[in-house]
């Protein structure tokens, strides 16, 4: 049986995920997502290029790093994964210029067993300032990782685009405005947006409003307001699109999402 539980504590939130026939959809996070295989054969595509994780695999996404996920086969998989905001994550590495990570998968045991310490922590409900503690811990076991961390580059027209998608989550999606900040005919955006992201402009916009659901639910423990706020249909629409990118419903996630943050 398919098995998703979420929970959140000191800003992170953890997952601890089981499932075999599940298939993850084309999406990004805004947050930094490490995580571990603990068994079977994660594979996904990650910008465009094919990764598989094996147990004990430390998975590292970038933020908006598109991807899916699935199981190599009918076996399945069990891993764990923290998502960390970009602003704690460069607090806890003290550091004050975006990073990102160059391998997506390592064969660390120290930052192995660090996330593994957070993730426990967090799904038992131990106290928030042991969280943070992990938290820093785990931030130690990155200093000592072989990683390099290389600078983003941001296309200064995408960006803008992205902020023009950012402050309309609530409406449709009009490609005529921002092409026509832009200054590109329609084909001329989308094949840049895709080539930029890994994904369509209407995906990465409906990506963008799961994830701002999310966050509203998170913060308000309303659905319905969040239905509203970010221009769903009704809840099943919300949950057909939230369960796409993180294996459950909206109604689900809300049921079971503890936040002391």
């Amino acid at each position: 049986m398919d098995k998703f539980v979420y929970k959140k504590s000191a800003g992170v939130t953890a997952l601890s995920a089981s499932f075999s026939d599940f298939e993850y959809k084309k999406h990004s996070h805004e947050e930094y997502a490490l995580g571990v295989t603990l068994r079977g054969v994660q594979q996904y595509n990650l910008d465009g290029s094919f990764q598989s994780s094996y147990r004990n695999g430390v998975m590292l996404f970038n933020p908006e790093q598109v991807h899916d996920g699935r199981a190599q086969d009918k076996t399945g998989i069990d891993y764990v994964i923290v998502y960390i905001h970009p602003k704690l994550f460069l607090e806890m590495l003290e550091k004050k210029d975006v990073v990102m990570f160059s391998s997506p998968i390592v064969y660390n045991r120290r930052l192995q067993q660090g996330i593994l310490n957070l993730v426990h922590a967090i799904i038992s409900n131990k106290a928030e300032s042991l969280c943070s503690e992990l938290l820093l811990a785990l931030a130690d076991n990155f200093s000592q990782t072989e990683m390099s961390c290389v600078f983003k580059k941001n296309n200064a027209l995408m960006k803008k685009a992205k902020e023009m998608i950012y402050f309309s989550l609530d409406h449709v999606l009009k490609l005529d405005d921002i092409c026509r900040e832009l200054d590109m005919s329609k084909f001329q955006f989308i094949r840049a947006f895709k080539a930029d992201t890994g994904i369509s402009p209407y995906q990465f916009f409906l990506n963008c409003k799961v994830e701002h659901a999310k966050r509203l639910i998170e913060k308000n423990k309303d659905i319905y307001a969040a239905v509203t706020e970010c221009g769903f249909v009704d809840l099943s629409h919300l949950n057909r699109h939230f369960k796409s990118v993180y294996g459950i419903t909206a109604f689900e996630y809300m049921s079971g999402i503890v936040d002391r943050s």
